[in-house]
This record gives structure tokens, sequence and C-alpha cells, in this order.
């Protein structure tokens, strides 16, 4: 990163004696990529922030567990809760209930959870009831459709969450229409882009990602380049019918512009178990198990678009500047869309191929990076942080 980090507080100096350590917890993927700087930043503070990794196992593919943590150099977990997974009520009690140990064993001075997972609402729930205060990094965001577990989970912790920490502005507006009060809430950018700034310079080339998979990587060398794909959302991949019109698209996409697939697990066994392996053109279409954090940004940053139901992905190839078209009929980062490279496409074939079809002319959106999206977010979350622990957050209205 560089350049220096507007500061949003006095981060000031003094001591930390009397305050417990900061809880920071991360249970799947993208989790993974937010904290990563955020504990950079409490670690690099004047003075330093005492703070404990907890794990809750949610995302409990080992290799993928190791592969992340490497690539983002964050440190192995102080505690791993071995969840596992589970229906949303199994994996968030199991959460729950490893966790609440771990809160009377450190008497944290807070927890902070980042995004919407199912971890992120189970220790916001348990820090709660044991009068500890829950800071919640990227609050605020809202796709309005509470058919969305992550919906849920977003509009929980945001009730009762003591500091907030917002990536856009609209946030507020969310936040104040449910009563959430504004002194609770801090604009400080995306911390999502800070490790993809911080990392940027790391990505694998896409032809080495290719390669170690064994396929050929001259399907990247089409006179449009390629494109990447992204889908796991269960009104993507769950039903039949639906993602046997899914991979119908895909195929025609594929015949105007070759695809680098990155297919996530859920993904793989519903084709496997609907037997619909024969949508998918190996020739045109390079089908990939899930991919390090390196990886995946390689593929990204070199794309021509990039296909996806992931939320961070619209953020990353806003970042990027590389079109992205959402297979979803909504988004809880609007701010993708007015000012990033973001195009709500749903399932919509025509609308799919027509918007392929603009950006191999050459007029996909390009967007501009948003406000505070400058890598300094952690920064200015441990700077507020530190002075908002040092006033003594237990005067916060709840």
């Amino acid at each position: 990163m560089t350049g220096a980090a507007p500061a949003i507080a006095d981060a000031g100096i003094g001591s930390t004696a009397g305050l417990g350590p900061v809880l920071c917890v991360v249970g799947a993927r993208p989790n993974f990529m937010k904290m990563a700087p955020i504990l950079r930043a409490l670690a690099s503070h004047r003075p330093p922030i005492p703070a404990l990794l907890v794990h809750t196992g949610q995302h409990y593919d080992a290799e993928m567990n190791d592969r992340l943590f490497d690539d983002l150099r964050l440190p192995r977990p102080d505690v791993n809760l071995e969840v596992g997974s589970g229906t949303h009520a199994v994996q968030t009690a199991e959460v729950m209930k490893r966790f609440e140990p771990v809160v009377d064993q450190h008497r944290p001075s807070c927890v902070v959870v980042v995004g919407d997972v199912n971890s992120t609402l189970a220790c916001t729930l348990v820090a709660v009831k044991k009068h500890v205060p829950v800071v919640h990094v990227e609050a605020g965001l809202r796709s309005h459709d509470r058919r969305m577990p992550e919906e849920i989970n977003r509009v929980l912790t945001d009730q009762v969450a003591d500091r907030l920490y917002t990536t856009e502005r609209s946030a507020l507006v969310h936040l104040q229409r449910e009563g959430v009060p504004a002194e609770r809430v801090v604009f400080v950018g995306n911390v999502m882009i800070d490790s993809l700034l911080h990392h940027r310079e790391l990505a694998r080339a896409p032809a080495a990602t290719l390669r170690a998979h064994g396929l050929d990587p001259a399907l990247l060398d089409h006179r449009h380049g390629y494109g990447v794909v992204t889908l796991h959302r269960p009104s993507n991949v769950d039903d039949a019918a639906t993602l046997a019109d899914v991979l119908g698209t895909l195929a025609a996409v594929a015949s105007q512009l070759p695809l680098v697939f990155a297919m996530h697990p859920r993904t793989r066994a519903n084709i496997e178990r609907f037997g619909l392996q024969h949508l998918i053109d190996a020739q045109r279409i390079a089908v990939l198990p899930p991919q390090g954090y390196l990886e995946m940004l390689g593929l990204m940053a070199g794309a021509t678009v990039v296909l996806t139901d992931s939320g961070g992905l619209q953020e990353e190839t806003t970042a990027l500047g590389v079109p992205c078209l959402t297979m979803r009929e909504n988004t809880e980062r609007p701010i993708t869309i007015e000012q990033g490279t973001n195009t709500l496409v749903g399932r919509d074939r025509d609308a799919i191929l027509g918007a392929v079809a603009e950006i191999l002319l050459g007029r996909g959106k390009r967007g501009r990076v948003p406000e505070l999206w400058d890598g300094h977010a952690a920064e200015r979350i441990a700077a507020d942080l530190w002075g908002w622990l040092h006033a003594g957050h237990e005067a916060t209205p709840r």
C-alpha cells in the first residue's frame, strides 16, 4: 500500500492496560479477506491493539483454509471452533455453543465480526448476551430480499452491534431507517479493497493457474480475452431446471468468449446429481476447483468480464475496473452499480448475451472506484476503535 492513511480519529498514545483483547471472528472464505487487513492494522497501530483470531470453522476445507491463510499472510487462528457444515440452525447453534467459552476465557474488550455469514450472527448473539460490545465491519448493506439468509444475518447483527463500520454512505440511510442511532455508525471504506490493493502485485498469472490444473492456457488467448465465472447461490444452482438454464446461458456466452469457471463444490455436486455435465463444453469452458485468493485475483484482473452471484466479486471487479455481470435479481452493494462496473442481469439470457456483446465491442462499464476504497479502511477502523474503546463504549446507547 502507498500513501498516508487519512485518519478519522486521533489514535493518540497510551496503554492498553485494563482492556481485554479484541476477539476477531472469521467463519467463511470472504471473512478472511476482510479480517486480514484489520489484523495488520491492529498490530501496526501505536500502541498495538491486542487481538485474538477466532476461526469458527464454518468454512471447513482444510486445504483451502491453509491456502487462504498463506495467501493473505494471516496468522493461524488462536482458536479454531471446528464447527463444520450443517443447516443454518444447526451451524448457528453450534457456533454459539462453542464460542461462549472462548468469550468467558478471554474476557475481550469487544468482538469484531465481518460480513454476513452464520458465524457473524452467532458470535454477535453470544457477545451481546454476555454484555461484550460488538463491532460489525461491513454494516448497513441491504439487498432488501429477506429470502436470503445473509440478509437476515446482516439486519439482526446491525440491530445489536455497538460500533458499525460501513463501506458506502448509503448504508447509513438503511441503518437509520431501521432505528440504528447515527452515533454508532462510522464510514470507513472497504476492507475487502484493502486486501485487493495489498496483494495485487502478488496475484498469480492466469496461464499458470490453468497449467497447475492440467488445462491448456491457450484458451486465454482468444482475441477478446476470456471471462471468469463463479456461481454458488441456491437460487442459481439448487434447482435442476434453473441450473440447466444457467449452464445453457454460459454455453451461449462461451460461444463468443471462452470462460474460466471456478466451480464451487455445491455447484459441482448439483451438476453431477442432476446429470448436467454434458452442458459444459470443455473446449470453451475451463472448469477449475475453488481457487486461492491470489489465483482468483489474477484471473479477475486479467478478465474481459466476470459473471458471478458473489457479493465480494462485485466489489473486487469495481476496484479492478473489470465489467461484472451479476446473475441475481438484487444486490446489497448498490454502489457497484451506481459508481462501479457492475450490472444486474439475473438469469435473463438475452440481457446477459446483450451485455457481453457490448463488452466485446469495448462498451462495457468501467465506472470509478468509490469513495474511501483506497486501501486504508482497516487503518481507519483501528484508529477509531482505539479511541472508542478508551472513551468508554459502555456509554453507547442501545
